[in-house]
């Protein structure tokens, strides 16, 4: 089941998932630097900085990795324990689950077989799923492939369905869990859809999960194999990247990783790290803050897309009819998986978050690919109020791929 941590109904699934009260006192190492150099002007020094803003603004409560690519170098920077109570720093290259991220590996695989013809971005979903998204007012025909990866569908996002908010808070025993992603479509398909695709009209724009479970489903059709074989050929192994995988329903992360942990009551603690959630393709895919700044900066420089697919990727849309999206997420407009989010420099920066349950990601390049960064965060106690954490991860992204001192 993929879990972001913002549904678009306006709830927050980790709300749902746990009643978080009290704290844990996690011993909280220094924040260490990378021993190599970076390049003139944003430093590991301002790093460090940044890192330890945004390990305040969640309270305390979040371990932090971030990583910076550019050509003079790497640079890294950590804050937080390996575990709650342990004295052990979060380790460099933990594995984290990149939730939502995904989205951007599935989106890059679908237009990779729109280069190659063997689909098209305007085809119908009734074309490849016949009789999938119907009934309750729901009707495949209206809704292009397009409309799946810009969130333009206007379907009901499954995670929001009050059986799979029931599973949700009670997470521990339901932590195993593997809904196929077929069984979860049929769940959105008992609900109203929030609107209807208008061809040549205004364009709205909500976030559905549901959408990437169909986007992958097609993607099977006419790519001849499943999303995940798709993304490990097309991406993982083109790219090299040695530390990304996607486990299935596999509940085990590869180590090194953070374990993650909420607190359930008054001096008592939940690991949540081993789960089962986040096995379909709106959230699948594990990975580290390295893999995820090389695969967006091969994204951002054509290694991985045509010029015409990546311009199409590109071309967003204003988020009309989702608050609590822009509430949380608030720069920007979305494109095919991909988020466009104006720099304080002048330019823009593509991006996409994954938030889970403890979990969140924030990776983006520039529209060069010249610079990248990715922020892992991970739960150690109580949710972090996700507008001020997005501040401050915001304003960290920004200095970095802005290279400011």
């Amino acid at each position: 089941m993929g879990i972001r941590a913002k549904s678009a109904g306006g709830t927050s699934l980790a709300t749902t998932v746990l009643l978080v009260v009290g704290s844990l006192a996690a011993a909280a190492p220094a924040p260490a630097a990378s021993v190599r150099p970076g390049p003139s002007g944003y430093s590991v020094a301002q790093l460090r900085h940044d890192v330890a803003a945004v390990r305040q603004a969640g309270g305390g409560a979040v371990n932090v990795v971030a990583r910076v690519d550019a050509p003079g170098g790497p640079l890294q920077a950590r804050a937080g324990a390996a575990a709650a109570g342990s004295t052990a720093p979060v380790p460099w290259g933990a594995e984290f689950r990149i939730a939502s991220t995904t989205k951007t590996f599935v989106a890059t695989v679908v237009l990779q077989l729109v280069a190659e013809k063997r689909l098209s971005l305007d085809d119908s979903v009734e074309h490849w799923l016949p009789g999938v998204v119907a009934g309750h007012g729901n009707d495949g025909r209206r809704i292009t492939v397009r409309d799946l990866l810009r969130q333009t569908s206007g379907l009901f996002d499954y995670i929001d369905d009050a059986g799979v908010q029931k599973m949700l808070r009670n997470f521990d025993a339901n932590r195993y869990s593997d809904t196929p992603p077929t069984e979860l479509v049929a769940i959105a398909m008992l609900h109203r859809p929030l609107f209807a695709p208008q061809p040549g009209g205004r364009t709205r724009w909500a976030y559905s999960n549901t959408n990437y479970l169909l986007a992958a489903m097609i993607a099977r059709k006419a790519g001849g194999a499943d999303w995940r074989e798709l993304v490990e050929h097309r991406i993982i192994a083109r790219l090299g990247l040695r530390h990304t995988v996607i486990p299935g329903a596999n509940p085990f992360l590869p180590e090194p990783h953070a374990r993650v942990s909420l607190s359930t009551a008054p001096g008592t603690s939940l690991d949540i790290t081993d789960n089962s959630y986040q096995h379909t393709a709106d959230s699948g895919i594990v990975s580290t803050t390295e893999d995820l700044n090389t695969f967006f900066r091969a994204l951002a420089s054509g290694e991985l897309l045509p010029a015409e697919q990546w311009r199409e990727m590109r071309q967003t849309v204003s988020r009309t009819d989702d608050p609590e999206d822009v509430r949380e997420q608030p720069l920007g407009d979305y494109g095919l998986g991909l988020r466009k989010i104006p720099l304080s420099c002048g330019s823009y920066s593509y991006a996409h978050e994954g938030d889970g349950i403890g979990v969140y990601t924030r990776p983006a390049v520039t529209a060069d690919g010249h610079r990248a960064v990715t922020i892992s965060l991970t739960s150690t106690s109580t949710l972090p109020d996700l507008p001020a954490l997005n501040k401050a991860t915001n304003a960290l992204i920004d200095n970095a791929l802005c290279n400011r001192s």
